[in-house]
């Protein structure tokens, strides 16, 4: 039976500076949690640049604050570049301290960035401690190469200040696929902390909505938000120039963040290739994940989610820098069998691609090497928050109610 909390209220953060990763991780937490429990709010304070393109559950509603975009050599500015990068910051983080003292959650959920971007997340943390808010952290299961995150960190004091804030942090994944601490110096204080609740299971809407998958059997080519993801595009479209024994269908989706040059060569060169569709963006990934005979992607958290979720074969070809999450998850999961994976350099032989193209719709789904592999994090979440309600002090009655 569904359970039903009176004025219960979450707040999330996504800092959203590159991609849409985040605030679709967040979407699909806040949309599970609205469906489990009645009565309950969930507001989620995101950068997205593109938040309001998405479908949003009753209840479940989002605060845009200022977009910062991150530069490829890992540099923020402005979206807007006529305002300068410290003012936005500091419009943020004003928005984000007034939203959170307006909403009164009873539990803030913060994305990815323990801090916020450059630390914007740091005063309402402090604000909300001070009047019993449940603090937690979700981290997905790879961060960033040891190395870099450790040096980021440190300079940031972020280790103590998880320490100083949070009550519980979420691990978006199972322990034995990867710890997103790895090779980090992590007091037993905030590993105590740690939940692995496992990865997020996504799922088709239930809403009447027209089918917009394409005819026919096709692949899917995404790149997620797309910023960085034209290399991978371009080089899918040459291997099918290259080779003509490829010729099953393949739906390529550009994202929304593909600078628009880019996205203008590359329409016109998938134009003279009979078997590519190239699409925009699409607000519904589940459904055309749902719909393909495999994934071609740069295997982000979400996307991985998907593939696992609906037991779809996958060639993941990572971005490799600045960042090196991909390549991480990439390894891993090619090390479990669940997908197959090229690096760059090995996608721009356009024969050796063809062929990974061609071979991909008849390759095992993942289920087959891990038939054991659940996807439990939402339905965890889901208990671990109904636990936290249940304890909540009941509502003081203030002298004007009657």
């Amino acid at each position: 039976m569904m359970r039903r909390f009176e004025h219960a209220r979450i707040l999330m953060y996504s800092h959203d500076t590159f991609g849409l990763g985040h605030l679709r991780r967040c979407r699909a937490i806040a949309h599970s949690l609205v469906e489990d429990f009645r009565g309950l709010q969930v507001l989620i304070i995101s950068g997205a640049q593109i938040a309001g393109a998405f479908d949003y559950r009753a209840r479940v509603d989002f605060v845009k604050i200022p977009s910062v975009i991150k530069l490829r050599n890992g540099e923020y500015t402005s979206l807007e570049r006529h305002i300068d990068l410290h003012e936005t910051l500091k419009m943020r983080q004003s928005i984000i301290r007034h939203t959170a003292e307006t909403f009164q959650p009873d539990i803030f959920i913060v994305d990815k960035e323990p801090l916020g971007l450059r630390g914007e997340v740091e005063e309402t943390l402090a604000y909300l401690k001070t009047r019993g808010t449940t603090l937690v952290l979700g981290l997905r299961e790879v961060l960033d190469a040891p190395h870099l995150l450790d040096a980021e960190w440190t300079r940031r004091d972020v280790m103590r200040k998880i320490g100083l804030f949070y009550d519980m942090i979420w691990a978006y994944g199972p322990p034995d696929f990867y710890d997103p601490l790895t090779g980090l110096d992590v007091p037993p204080s905030v590993r105590a902390k740690m939940n692995f609740v496992g990865f997020l299971q996504r799922s088709l809407s239930n809403d009447e909505v027209p089918d917009h998958r394409p005819e026919g059997d096709y692949i899917l080519v995404t790149t997620g938000g797309g910023g960085d993801g034209a290399d991978l595009i371009h080089d899918v479209i040459h291997a099918y120039q290259q080779d003509p024994g490829l010729t099953h269908k393949a739906l390529i989706m550009l994202g929304p963040y593909m600078p628009s040059k880019k996205r203008q060569r590359l329409i016109a060169k998938g134009a003279k290739i009979p078997f590519i569709e190239i699409r925009e963006f699409d607000n519904r990934m589940e459904e055309l994940i749902a719909g393909s005979k495999g994934v071609v992607a740069m295997g982000g958290y979400n996307t991985y989610c998907e593939i696992l979720s609906f037991d779809k074969p996958a060639l993941i070809v990572p971005r490799v820098a600045p960042r090196e999450e991909q390549l991480i998850r990439a390894r891993r999961a090619a090390e479990l069998g669940l997908i197959d994976m090229l690096l760059p350099e090995e996608a721009e032989d356009a024969q050796r691609f063809a062929a990974a193209l061609k071979a991909l719709p008849n390759r095992a789904p993942p289920s087959k090497s891990r038939p054991d592999l659940r996807l439990e994090g939402l339905v965890h979440i889901s208990e671990i928050v109904g636990d936290w309600l249940d304890k909540r002090p009941a509502p003081q009655l203030s002298v004007v109610e009657r």
